[in-house]
């Protein structure tokens, strides 16, 4: 088959679909690999290291897009990009389609088969294409609220772990999975105080296993979530619903209660957000205030870690690439439940009855569509 990587466009977003060693994996199966000329650059992968592995560069977005067969990128297309996308292409990237209305309704329009990374399941019901990128973005949120924390960007003023004499700050992360865990890693490794809100009691469970005492772990029915707010010097927004809007967990009113100078960093919002104030920012203008609050919610957090990021998504989504371009569509989703998990939308069709139900769209199941 022949595979188009176009060179990413969103603002602030310098990941590419494919690194040089997944090209030359695919070629040594027989494909043609199509990358947009310093497509991937910003992640410091030069021209010829892509050239090297058998990929031909192409100067316009536009020629890819008309010649390959499956396109494979890294975010959502945008407006530019959905236009240029055929009848019966295959689009293979993260689409966070429940928070995306407009580029729902085109992809409808353009009739292309388009598989979400951030769908495709495994055997246990977790996300192993959004996991790694989940992972980066949960570390990254503990460095960017620390950040934020600091009086020049608006913050309280707070040392993340403290120093002597003066206390270490709140951390209370939302969610205890993929970002969870990996906040955790942080804020516990900065010595910060660490309190885990998650609904599972067996997952609030495995993470003692993994901190042990360095957090507090807290059950969501059992909790007065108003005051964890009110205490927080950083709130993180880890939460997820696999396909769906992210739920509107802390509500304006909620932070009324929050400290002068207190910093969200709402990691959920590519799925909407889960907290009510929040609103996409990108890396070049991460932050706004609402009520004293600085809000980091930079839609696309691991683009600022592009070469870290990269390598980690293509260790998750090369081998089902490869099974798409081996087998076509048809057979290779046809043939794993778990990859057709991933088909969000396809000719014409809404195939995840998250995107469908908050569209009002028909759903259709995934296996009749294909």
């Amino acid at each position: 088959m022949r595979i188009g990587v176009p060179k990413e466009i969103k603002p602030q977003e310098n990941r590419i679909g494919l690194t040089p060693d997944s090209v030359k994996t695919l070629v040594s199966e027989g494909h043609e690999v199509l990358i947009e000329n310093n497509g991937g650059f910003e992640a410091g992968f030069e021209n010829d290291q892509y050239t090297k592995a058998g990929a031909k560069i192409i100067d316009k977005a536009s020629d890819i897009f008309s010649d390959a067969e499956i396109i494979v990128k890294v975010k959502e297309p945008q407006k530019v990009e959905v236009d240029m996308i055929r009848e019966n292409q295959i689009v293979y990237t993260y689409l966070h389609l429940a928070a995306a209305k407009e580029l729902t309704e085109g992809l409808i329009k353009s009739k292309s088969i388009n598989i979400a990374y951030e769908t495709v399941t495994d055997d246990n019901g977790r996300l192993p294409l959004l996991a790694p990128m989940s992972a980066v973005a949960g570390r990254m949120s503990v460095q960017a609220g620390a950040h934020c924390l600091e009086k020049n960007q608006k913050g309280r003023g707070v040392l993340l772990g403290g120093a002597p004499g003066g206390e270490p700050a709140n951390v209370l992360i939302l969610g205890g999975g993929v970002v969870g865990e990996n906040a955790a890693v942080i804020a516990t490794g900065m010595q910060a105080k660490v309190h885990i809100v998650d609904r599972s009691e067996a997952r609030l469970k495995q993470l003692v296993k993994i901190f042990g005492d360095k957090i507090i772990p807290e059950q969501s029915d059992k909790i007065d979530l108003n005051k964890l707010v009110a205490e927080a010097d950083l709130l993180i927004g880890g939460v997820l619903i696999p396909g769906a809007e992210a739920p509107k967990l802390v509500t304006k009113d909620m932070l009324k209660l929050m400290k002068r100078g207190s910093v969200i960093v709402d990691v959920a919002i590519d799925q909407g957000g889960c907290v009510e104030t929040s609103k996409p920012t990108t890396h070049g203008d991460p932050t706004y205030i609402v009520d004293d609050v600085v809000h980091y919610c930079v839609a696309n957090m691991p683009g600022g870690v592009p070469r870290t990021s990269t390598f980690a998504l293509n260790q998750a989504t090369l081998p089902y690439l490869v099974k798409l371009a081996n087998k076509g569509y048809q057979k290779a989703l046809g043939g794993d439940k778990n990859f057709l998990a991933g088909l969000n939308v396809c000719k014409g069709q809404v195939t995840y009855k998250a995107v469908a139900d908050v569209f009002g769209h028909e759903f259709v199941e995934p296996i009749k569509a294909i």
